[in-house]
C-alpha cells in the first residue's frame, strides 16, 4: 500500500505530519508523491485563516474526485479543519473515509487499517490530551534542519484567533521527552533545530509552575551534533531577562527572534485582546537590541482589524518605519467565525484591508533592501540548502533566515559542498531581500 500524504498549513502541523508518517512507516506502509501511484491519500489540513481553509477544502475536493473514480482506495482527513468541521466534512464530502482531529493523530495507523476494512468514520479525539511528540518521526525538511514542537494549544485567546478552540489550552511537552526527541533528530543528521509552539516563551508554566524555556535551551545546547537552535513565536510580553541571557551565552542559540506583535496602536491592541502596548513593544525591542546588538527581529502584523481607523493605521505605519524590523510579514485581517472579532462593529472592507497591507509591505521592502545592502563586506556563517547548476552557485541561509519565510544567501565556491554543511561567506552584494557572496576558507572555516 502506498500513501500520498499532503501537509498543509504551519510548521507545527508539519511536525504532526512527520509523526504520523513515522508511525505508518513502522507498520510497513510506503509513501509516494505521485497521485497515480497512491492507494491511500491523507490530508493534514489547516483552517487558521480563510485562505488556509479554502486551500484545505479545495485539496480535499480534488482528492475526493480520485476516490469517486476508484483511482484511490481510501481518503483520510486530519488536522485543524478536521477538528473544527468533522460533521460538515462527513456530511458534505462522503468520499472522505475517516476524519481525525489534531488530538487523535496517534490513531492514524488504526484509522487507515479500519478504513481499508470498511470501518466507520468516527476516528477523532474529543479531549485535549498530552501534546504530540516522539522519536519515530520521518523528517521531511531535507534532513539538516527540523522543527521541535515544544507545546500544543494556547491560553492567550486573542479576539481574532480560533486556535484555542481548535487545539485547546496550552500544554507543554515534558522536557525529558523533548530532549530525547532532539537527541534522536541530531543522531539522524539534523544540525539546526527550530523550536515552535503557538507561543514558545511560556514553555513549562503548566507543567512546572514557571517558564522553563531558558533551561530547555541550555539542555538542548548540550546535545552533540546540533549547530544552530532557532526560536520562533516569542510573545513580546513574555520575553525574560533569563531568556536573553541564554541567547547571549549559548553560541548555538541563533540571535534571531520571531516576536508576533500584530499592531502598534493601543486601541487596536486592546480590541485584539493583546497584552502589550506601543510603549511595551518599544521597550522590549530596545532591550533586545541593546543586549544582543546583532539580533535579527522578525514580526507579523494584521492590517484592517475591525475598528482600525486611519489614525490607527498611520500610527502603525510610523512604528514600522521607526523600528526597522529585519523581517516583517503582514496579513490582511481575516474574519473567522466563532471569534469575538467576527462580531465586532466597524468591520473594514477587503479593499481597505488589502490596501493597508500593501502599503506596509512596500515600506518594509525599502527597509529590508537597505538592511541587506548594509551586510556588504561582512563574513557570515551559513548553512547550505542546495546548488543551482546552471548558475553555478550555492544557496544558503544565515542565522538571520528561518526556512521558507526569510531570504537566502547565494554564494560561489571553489569546491563541492553538500547540503547541510556550514560555511563562512563574505557578502559581496545584495539582491532585494537576498545576499550574494563568496565562500571564505581560512583555518577551520568551511567545516
Amino acid at each position: 500500500m502506498k500513501i500520498l500524504f499532503t501537509s498543509l498549513g504551519c510548521d507545527k502541523n508539519l511536525v504532526d505530519t512527520e509523526v504520523m508518517l513515522g508511525e505508518l512507516a513502522e507498520e510497513g506502509y510506503l509513501f509516494t508523491d505521485e497521485e497515480a501511484e497512491a492507494d491511500i491519500v491523507i490530508i493534514n489540513t489547516c483552517c487558521f485563516i480563510r485562505d488556509a481553509k479554502e486551500e484545505s477544502i479545495e485539496t480535499i475536493l480534488s482528492m475526493a474526485e480520485l476516490k469517486k473514480t476508484g483511482q484511490i482506495r481510501a481518503l483520510l482527513v486530519t488536522g485543524c479543519l478536521a477538528q473544527r468541521y468533522r460533521e460538515e466534512i462527513q456530511k458534505e464530502i462522503p468520499e472522505v473515509d475517516a476524519v481525525l482531529g489534531i488530538t487523535d493523530i496517534h490513531s492514524i495507523v488504526r484509522a487507515v487499517r479500519e478504513t481499508l476494512a470498511g470501518g466507520a468514520k468516527n476516528h477523532i479525539g474529543e479531549s485535549a490530551p498530552a501534546p504530540v511528540s516522539g522519536t519515530r518521526r520521518i523528517v521531511t525538511t531535507g534532513g539538516h534542519y527540523a522543527y521541535l514542537k515544544i507545546a500544543e494549544g494556547c491560553d492567550k485567546h486573542c479576539t481574532y484567533c480560533i486556535i484555542p478552540k481548535i487545539r485547546g489550552n496550552y500544554r507543554s511537552v515534558p522536557m525529558e521527552d523533548l530532549l530525547e526527541e532532539a537527541a534522536y533528530l541530531a543522531s539522524q543528521g539534523v544540525r539546526e533545530l527550530i523550536l515552535v509552539a503557538q507561543e514558545t516563551t511560556v514553555y513549562g508554566v503548566d507543567l512546572y509552575g514557571e517558564k522553563r524555556l531558558p533551561e530547555l535551551l541550555r539542555e538542548l545546547c548540550r546535545i552533540e551534533g546540533l549547530r544552530w537552535i532557532r526560536l520562533l513565536y516569542c510573545y513580546p510580553e513574555e520575553i525574560t531577562k533569563e531568556l536573553v541571557e541564554v541567547m547571549r551565552q549559548e553560541r548555538k542559540v541563533c540571535h534571531y527572534l520571531d516576536i508576533p506583535i500584530q499592531h502598534a496602536s493601543d486601541a487596536v491592541l486592546k480590541r485584539m485582546g493583546r497584552r502589550t502596548s506601543e510603549a511595551d513593544l518599544r521597550k522590549v525591542i530596545a532591550m533586545l537590541r541593546a543586549e544582543i546588538p546583532d539580533i535579527c527581529l522578525r514580526t507579523t502584523l494584521i492590517s484592517g482589524f475591525p475598528g482600525e481607523t486611519e489614525e490607527d493605521f498611520i500610527r502603525l505605519h510610523q512604528f514600522v518605519n521607526e523600528m526597522e524590523f529585519d523581517r516583517l510579514g503582514v496579513f490582511a485581517y481575516s474574519l473567522e467565525e466563532d471569534t469575538p472579532a467576527a462580531l465586532m462593529p466597524d468591520q473594514i472592507g477587503e479593499e481597505v484591508r488589502e490596501g493597508r497591507r500593501n502599503e506596509l509591505m512596500e515600506l518594509q521592502q525599502e527597509i529590508a533592501f537597505e538592511k541587506a545592502a548594509e551586510k556588504k563586506g561582512q563574513v557570515l556563517e551559513a548553512v547550505v540548502e542546495g546548488y543551482l547548476p546552471e548558475e553555478r552557485i550555492y544557496v544558503a541561509r544565515t542565522y538571520m533566515d528561518a526556512p521558507n519565510v526569510d531570504g537566502y544567501l547565494f554564494f560561489e565556491a571553489e569546491r563541492e559542498i553538500e547540503s547541510g554543511s556550514f560555511v563562512e561567506v563574505e557578502v559581496t552584494d545584495s539582491s532585494d531581500y537576498d545576499l550574494v557572496g563568496v565562500e571564505v576558507l581560512t583555518g577551520e572555516r568551511g567545516i
